[in-house]
C-alpha cells in the first residue's frame, strides 16, 4: 500500500480544550467538547500567547487514523423502529463532519471528544473483511439484509486509500449476501463493479442522503460531504447502472431544511424510487454541539429552530423513546410527515419494496480461497 497521507497515532484522551472559531472552516464542530464520562472539564483561556486565528497562525485541524482489530464485524440491534437487525460500520468517527450526526456520542467510549475529535481522530477496523468472513461462515448463521454505513459513512474520504468498505463488499459478493448501504459520498461509484452485478441478482441497494438542495446550508451542515448537485449525479449513475437507489431526507430541521418537495422532485428525476426521512436528533453531546453551531451560523434563527425542535421532543432537546425518536411528535412533526407523504405519493416513491434475495447465500470460504467442491 502506498504511503498514507493520514497521520496514524494511538488513541489519546480528549483534552476538552476549545479551538478558535476560525478553525471551524472545513469542519463541523469548533470545539473539543468534553464528553459525558470526563471527570474534569477544561475551559480555554486566552493569555495573549495563543496563535492569532485572524492572522492565519492557526493551522487547520489535521486528520489522524488509528487502527483497531475488531472482535466482530456485524453489530446486532433489536430496536423496533429500525428496519434492519444487523449492520456494519468499517470506521468509527467520520471526516464528513456533519454537525448533527447522532453517532458523535460514540466517541465518548473511546475517551475522545464527540466534537472535533469525532471528525479528525478516526478509527479504522483492521481486517474487518476477515472477521466478517468468519461470522458469515459460522454454523447456524441465517442471512438477512446487512445495512452498511448506518452510523458513520462507509465512503468517507479515508476509504479511498484504506478500502475497508470494498473489502467487505468483496466478501458479501463471494457469499451472495444481500446488503444495502447509505452514503453522502460519490466514492461509492468506485465499487459499481461489485454493486451493480449484485443488484441485478436482488442482493444490493444504495441510499443517498440528501436533506436539502441548498449548497450553502449543506456546506455548513456537512462540510466535507459531496455537494447536493454531485449527490444527484450519483443517484443518476446508480440508477443507470441498474442499482435500486433511494434518497434519505435526513435530518429534517425546522426553518433550515425547507425544500423537502424540491429534493424529492430532483431525486425522482435523477432516478431514485425510494425515500424516507428522519427529523433532527440531538442525543447526549450532540445537543450542545448543535447549539454552538446554530448560534455561529444562524444566530437570528437559533431560538426559533430550537423551539420547534423541543416542540417535537416533548419540550426537551431529545427524547429517545422508540415511538418518536425518528419522526418526533406534536403538530410540527405531523406537518413534516404530511408534507413528506403527499410529495412522495405524488411523485411515485415507495410504491414497491426492495426485495432482497437470501436464497442465493453460500457461506464464504474461511481462508478467502474458492472451495474445490
Amino acid at each position: 500500500m502506498a504511503t498514507s497521507p493520514f497521520t496514524v497515532e494511538p488513541v489519546a484522551p480528549c483534552d476538552g480544550v476549545a479551538v478558535p472559531l476560525a478553525a471551524i472552516k472545513g469542519r463541523g464542530s469548533a470545539s473539543r467538547l468534553a464528553h459525558r464520562f470526563t471527570r474534569d472539564a477544561r475551559e480555554a483561556f486566552d493569555d495573549g500567547w495563543a496563535p492569532d486565528p485572524e492572522a492565519g497562525d492557526v493551522p487547520p485541524p489535521a486528520t489522524s487514523v488509528t487502527w483497531e482489530t475488531p472482535r466482530s464485524a456485524i453489530s446486532w440491534n433489536g430496536s423496533p423502529d429500525i428496519y434492519f437487525d444487523r449492520g456494519l460500520n468499517p470506521y468509527r468517527g467520520c471526516e464528513h463532519g456533519c454537525i448533527y450526526c447522532y453517532a458523535r456520542p460514540t466517541h465518548s467510549y473511546l475517551n475522545l471528544s464527540p466534537g472535533l475529535d469525532f471528525e479528525t481522530r478516526l478509527v479504522a477496523k483492521r481486517g474487518i473483511d476477515q472477521v466478517l468472513r468468519r461470522e458469515l461462515g459460522a454454523r447456524g448463521y441465517a442471512p438477512r439484509m446487512l445495512a452498511i454505513g448506518t452510523a458513520t459513512d462507509c465512503y468517507q474520504p479515508i476509504e479511498r486509500e484504506l478500502r475497508l468498505t470494498r473489502s467487505v463488499l468483496e466478501v458479501l459478493a463471494e457469499a451472495a449476501h444481500p446488503f444495502s448501504l447509505v452514503t453522502k459520498s460519490a466514492g461509492v461509484e468506485r465499487d459499481l463493479d461489485l454493486i451493480a452485478p449484485m443488484a441485478a441478482r436482488g442482493l444490493a441497494a444504495v441510499y443517498v442522503t440528501l436533506a436539502t438542495l441548498d449548497p450553502v446550508l449543506t456546506r455548513r451542515l456537512e462540510p466535507r460531504a459531496a455537494a447536493p448537485h454531485r449527490r444527484l449525479r450519483l443517484i443518476r449513475t446508480l440508477a443507470q447502472a441498474g442499482v435500486p437507489v433511494g434518497v434519505s431526507l435526513a435530518p429534517q430541521i425546522p426553518f433550515l431544511t425547507e425544500d423537502m418537495e424540491q429534493v424529492l422532485e430532483a431525486a425522482r428525476e435523477a432516478g431514485a424510487r425510494h425515500a424516507f426521512y428522519h427529523v433532527l436528533r440531538l442525543p447526549w453531546e450532540v445537543a450542545p454541539l448543535w447549539r454552538q453551531w446554530l448560534e455561529l451560523h444562524y444566530p437570528q434563527r437559533a431560538a426559533r429552530v430550537m423551539a420547534r425542535v423541543q416542540e417535537m421532543r416533548g419540550g426537551k432537546d431529545y427524547d429517545a423513546d422508540f415511538a418518536t425518536r425518528m419522526k418526533g411528535s406534536g403538530p410540527w412533526a405531523q406537518l413534516i410527515g404530511q408534507r413528506f407523504r403527499r410529495a412522495a405519493d405524488r411523485l411515485g416513491f415507495n410504491r414497491e419494496r426492495i426485495a432482497f434475495d437470501t436464497t442465493q447465500f453460500r457461506p464464504p470460504a474461511r481462508d478467502g480461497q474458492a472451495s474445490l467442491f
